[in-house]
């Protein structure tokens, strides 16, 4: 894996920090999981839990990989409740990964990308009567796979929190 061609291209594509992601120091929390019991989209989606599978099945998954990279949008909000900013700086986070992800599958066509929210794809999703439509363009989130994001930045030395009335979407992607 060419690191710096692909940290070239994810600035690029629009994100303001990328770094290498050792996939070894990705560990899957099971509290994490039942986090999203909460959401909205949990049982509704493929790309969600239980959809996206048991997290054995997303450790034996992200284990086929020996590289990865961390993406990350970083917007300035007006302030700390600025909910507007805060939905456009995930917007243009989105816009970015879906990008990169187009840009990488070139080269890396079995890549797998774990984005921030839960795919957004299709409109409505077929989960669970029928499989999904676009099963190579589905994005889990990386909190659907177990993942505290913000220890997967630690482990990998890149920072989470840029400051006060800051917003960080971050996101990755696993290649072979």
């Amino acid at each position: 894996m060419d690191y710096e061609m692909i940290a070239k291209t994810a600035i690029e594509a629009g994100f303001t920090h990328v770094a290498p992601l050792d996939p070894v120091t990705v560990e899957l929390k099971p509290e994490v999981r039942q986090m999203c019991h909460a959401c909205h989209q949990y049982e509704k989606r493929w790309s969600c839990p239980p959809g996206c599978g048991p997290l054995d099945k997303c450790k034996r998954q992200i284990a086929e990989y020996p590289h990865g990279i961390l993406v990350q949008t970083v917007e300035e909000l007006e302030d700390p409740l600025d909910g507007e900013g805060m939905i456009e700086a995930e917007n243009l986070h989105k816009q970015h990964f879906q990008e990169l992800n187009n840009q990488l599958r070139k080269e890396h066509p079995d890549i797998l990308a774990l984005g921030a929210g839960c795919c957004s794809q299709c409109e409505v999703c077929t989960y669970p009567n029928d499989p999904c439509r676009f099963p190579e363009k589905m994005v889990s989130s990386m909190e659907a796979y177990g993942m505290v994001v913000s220890e997967v930045c630690k482990a990998n030395n890149l920072p989470y929190y840029y400051g006060p009335c800051t917003i960080t979407y971050t996101s990755c992607f696993l290649m072979k």
